[in-house]
């Protein structure tokens, strides 16, 4: 379990207790089921990363809800950034029942990290993104690749946590942050990279392979 969990587990736990003491089992019990899944969503499993060059690693665990040529968003955009033309866009949807501890998709520089608080909208919508509290997150890699990512808090998330700072030397598949209890995680891909997923697939965070150097598979992206 990730050290951000624990006093959320320790908490629910002490009320667990109490409610056993006072009201017995019969309330205790729906308790005890609460303390399980609060203690299972701050889990933190080993990753294995694959190692290539120029791969693109999934940032998150969750459902791969959206594919499509999007604009920058205007706090990824400019030199100082991913630049004005549009990237393709990978959305992974988190459920409260996946693994909430993000990682860095590539290896390299923290460029940039931006924080923007916001509505709490389901994350599922395309306006979350630019609508909800959300983070920004500039990598840059030794050959000057840049790739954005951004993560979206939801309905039920409410908190945005982040474990990196701008200067700061990341390796692919690194944790920088989590979200607390259900959200959402874009990805930003140039376009000399190929999307290697689909919707409808599993992401797995430090695990899955989402793009790699190629002729952008554009064709059925939405545009």
């Amino acid at each position: 379990m990730h050290p951000e969990g624990r006093k959320y587990v320790l908490v629910s736990g002490a009320v667990t207790l109490v409610a056993l003491w006072w009201f017995g089992w019969f309330v205790a019990w729906p308790l005890v089921g609460l303390t399980v899944w609060v203690a299972a969503f701050f889990r933190d499993p080993v990753r294995v990363t694959p190692q290539g060059e120029g791969l693109i690693i999934a940032p998150a665990d969750g459902l791969i809800t959206m594919i499509q040529r999007v604009p920058v968003p205007r706090e990824l955009a400019g030199e100082n950034g991913l630049g004005d033309a549009p990237l393709i866009r990978v959305s992974i949807f988190m459920s409260v029942f996946d693994v909430h501890i993000n990682r860095t998709p590539i290896a390299g520089t923290i460029r940039q990290v931006v924080y923007i608080s916001g509505k709490f909208l389901n994350a599922d919508l395309d306006k979350a993104s630019e609508e909800n509290e959300r983070q920004h997150i500039v990598v840059e890699s030794r050959d000057g690749r840049r790739i954005g990512f951004t993560q979206i808090a939801g309905l039920v998330a409410r908190r945005i946590v982040g474990f990196v700072k701008p200067g700061d030397m990341v390796a692919t598949g690194q944790r920088v942050g989590l979200i607390r209890f259900g959200s959402r995680v874009d990805v930003y891909l140039p376009d000399d990279i190929a999307p290697q997923v689909s919707l409808g697939q599993r992401s797995v965070a430090g695990e899955t392979v989402l793009g790699r150097p190629g002729v952008s598979a554009v064709a059925g992206i939405a545009q």
